[in-house]
């Protein structure tokens, strides 16, 4: 026995299809397009290819199974989760705890700036972004680093200029998490053009991302001539909310297309299906040539071309 529950009832429960259990439990709750279903109550969860994805919190599971979702999503404890799915749930048993209502919103406030942007700069080289995009976000407050603990500080600004969301990435290992009382429905931007001196904003197209760094990244490799120039405007969602891409259509009434750069990934494929169902744009795709993302595309690249420069230098000095 495991709190309550035996190894045969925790068994049964994680054989129990997502898709069976709410068609069962909760079938107003459900809904299908075309090959996915989507939950009415959290429209960006969803249910696709044995997998299950929730957008809005960044995260999902690859196997569909009702154990997972009740745990994740309805905020049951394991062993009520596995009662629940076991048929075994006393009428004397009280009820699963709720999830907790979020906290109040916090108010939005950029981290303290570093004395300067050393640090980040360096570690963005490091990454293969160019030295002149990456000073060129810093003029623009798109880009800084910050006093405490020298994380990378991506901006997301509104129409007027005003700091309205902020990424942090750190300089080593996987930190990234956005700055409390970020609003998502504004996302990193890059004009077209965006570099050049008298940069033109008339663009019909818009490219969007999941991470500032991969909007970055696919710049430069369209500057270095691994990609077809794109003079479009590049757009961060910040993960994979829309919200950004909403509001940046309802702000740019004359774009026209949209290029989908989600990762290559699960949560990347149900984002790029979920911006395929809900803009009203033209809409294309595409993903990164190697790797699950752009900046590890951008990194072998430039790897590559390095080796090859290497070899043609070795050959003609007769080596």
């Amino acid at each position: 026995m495991s709190g309550g529950v035996s190894k045969e009832q925790i068994e049964a429960a994680k054989q129990v299809d997502i898709l069976d259990y709410l068609e069962r439990r909760e079938p107003d709750n459900i809904k299908r397009i075309g090959n996915r279903h989507i939950l009415r109550d959290h429209d960006s969860f969803v249910i696709s290819k044995g997998k299950w994805c929730w957008n809005s919190q960044g995260y999902g599971c690859k196997t569909a199974t009702a154990l997972n979702y009740l745990i994740k999503v309805r905020g049951y404890s394991f062993v009520d989760a596995v009662r629940e799915l076991a048929g075994d749930v006393p009428n004397d048993r009280p009820e699963p705890e709720k999830a907790k209502p979020p906290p109040e919103p916090k108010i939005f406030a950029l981290p303290p700036h570093s004395k300067d942007n050393k640090r980040i700069i360096a570690y963005l080289q490091s990454r293969g972004i160019s030295r002149p995009l990456i000073l060129e976000c810093i003029e623009r407050g798109l880009l800084y680093e910050s006093a405490v603990y020298h994380n990378c500080i991506f901006v997301g600004r509104d129409e007027h200029g005003k700091a309205r969301f902020a990424a942090q990435r750190g300089l080593a290992g996987d930190f990234k998490c956005d700055v409390d009382g970020s609003d998502k429905r504004f996302g990193f931007v890059l004009p077209p053009d965006f570099g050049k001196p008298n940069h033109s904003i008339n663009s019909r197209n818009v490219a969007v991302f999941e991470a500032p760094i991969d909007t970055l990244s696919h710049k430069v490799m369209c500057e270095q001539g691994f990609l077809p120039p794109f003079n479009g405007w590049r757009l961060s969602l910040g993960g994979t909310s829309l919200l950004a891409l909403t509001r940046f259509l309802e702000q740019h009434p004359e774009i026209e297309s949209c290029v989908i750069c989600t990762d290559n990934d699960l949560a990347g494929e149900m984002a790029a299906a979920k911006i395929a169902e809900t803009v009203r744009v033209r809409v294309g795709g595409a993903v990164p040539p190697i790797g699950d993302d752009w900046n590890t595309a951008l990194l072998a690249l430039q790897k590559a071309e390095r080796m090859k420069n290497r070899a043609r230098s070795g050959a003609e000095r007769g080596l």
